[in-house]
């Protein structure tokens, strides 16, 4: 699957305040058999989105029509748990491009940022805000800004910075894997061996 690009981008968003939230609830096991990373958003948070007969719960927010978005709201510690990278897989094929939360394990971070989905950390104060202010208002849009490294709140001073490392940054605004990121470099690479070279001739 070939990555998609993150710049700027503004979107409504799902808020789901529960904490703790772990891999197996992103996208229960028994889902985890197949190998590519097409289809698993039908099963994002299964048990939580359908009763044991496959109707929906209509009380689970991402049945709720007020709510949807690119954009996903959570509570602290998003992604703990077993070390799955179909958690993220799921959460992108739902179409989901960011997460805003004031913590994340870390395993669930990096498999995020290596599968296109923005994990953005926010203190726990804006957090509650953001997550306030989208469940009383399910039409206020959030714009993010990865170049800046800002998420902000269309029509409030609500704004606030988040960190990211500078190669995963690079990777997400161009729409590169690891390989891909290599491959942008073989310009610059065949220029310092040229040089390097006439250096020693």
């Amino acid at each position: 699957m070939k990555h998609r690009k993150l710049t700027v981008f503004t979107s409504t968003a799902v808020p789901l305040p529960d904490e703790n939230i772990d891999t197996d609830q992103i996208i229960p096991a028994r889902f985890l058999k197949a190998t590519t990373r097409e289809g698993f958003g039908e099963n994002l948070f299964r048990d939580w989105r359908y009763n044991p007969d496959g109707t929906p719960k209509t009380e689970f927010v991402l049945n709720n029509p007020r709510y949807s978005g690119e954009i996903l709201v959570v509570g602290k510690n998003f992604g703990c748990g077993s070390s799955r990278e179909h958690a993220a897989w799921a959460l992108v094929d739902y179409g989901f491009k960011a997460v805003v939360s004031s913590f994340f394990a870390d395993i669930f971070k990096g498999n995020a940022l290596n599968n296109s989905l923005l994990p953005i950390v926010v203190p726990e104060a804006f957090l509650q805000k953001l997550l306030t202010m989208v469940q009383e208002h399910p039409e206020t849009k959030i714009t993010v800004d990865l170049p800046k490294q800002t998420v902000s709140v269309e029509g409030t001073d609500l704004i606030h910075g988040f960190d990211i490392n500078p190669y995963k940054k690079a990777c997400l605004i161009n729409g590169y894997d690891d390989i891909d990121y290599l491959m942008s470099l073989a310009g610059d690479i065949a220029a310092f061996e040229k040089a390097r070279k006439q250096k020693f001739l």
